[in-house]
């Protein structure tokens, strides 16, 4: 069971990080901080809410360790070269964003309604974790102060609600074709029930 575990935990972190690469094709310049706005951050909050926060962890991690030597980022650029500009704290990001996503997301229950809540919530969490993150860097890379990275934000906050709500439906179509992905605990017996099953 375990080696099993192991083995689906690499597979789903292999194909995730493979499509958050392929991925990196498509980015549109935006706004005066010199941030362009890029898919790859809606995909890693996507990997988060489809696979949970664990999983979510290790792609965003080994997506940016692949990005050390290779240009994986939006407009072929390496993890070295953004952590200098601008984009760095948008680059820590992309690890925290999809692990508070999944987190989030696998405490959902199975009853719909509750399903899609808590999937709203646990999306634009993410998304939250890479605009408090990339506020520090543009502050850090940019010498913003706390009002000006905040209004930076701005710009992106319209296609950024696009792209969440286009991932939230993904995520929910996925796990609604495949419920067993969010391992759930089964529900305890009532302690008369129990009692009952003790003594029989």
């Amino acid at each position: 069971m375990k080696k099993n575990s192991v083995a689906t935990d690499l597979a789903y972190v292999a194909v995730f990080t493979t499509l958050i690469i392929v991925l990196a094709f498509v980015a549109i310049p935006v706004g005066t901080a010199g941030v362009p706005i890029v898919v790859q951050n809606s995909a890693l909050i996507l990997t988060g809410l489809i696979i949970g926060g664990r999983r979510g962890l290790y792609v965003g991690l080994l997506f940016l360790t692949i990005g050390l030597a290779l240009p994986v980022l939006a407009g072929g650029g390496t993890t070295l070269r953004a952590l200098a500009g601008p984009t760095a704290g948008y680059i820590i990001g992309y690890v925290f964003s999809p692990a508070i996503a999944g987190l989030i997301a696998y405490r959902a229950p199975r009853k719909k309604i509750g399903m899609v809540a808590v999937f709203i919530v646990a999306a634009f969490a993410g998304l939250f974790t890479q605009y408090v993150f990339g506020a520090i860097g543009l502050m850090v890379r940019s010498g913003l102060g706390v009002v000006e990275a905040i209004a930076a934000q701005l710009a992106f906050i319209p296609a950024a609600s696009i792209e969440m709500t286009v991932v939230i439906i993904i995520a929910l179509g996925v796990h609604a074709a495949f419920p067993d992905l969010i391992r759930r605990q089964p529900k305890k017996a009532a302690p008369a029930q129990s009692q009952a099953m003790a003594t029989s």
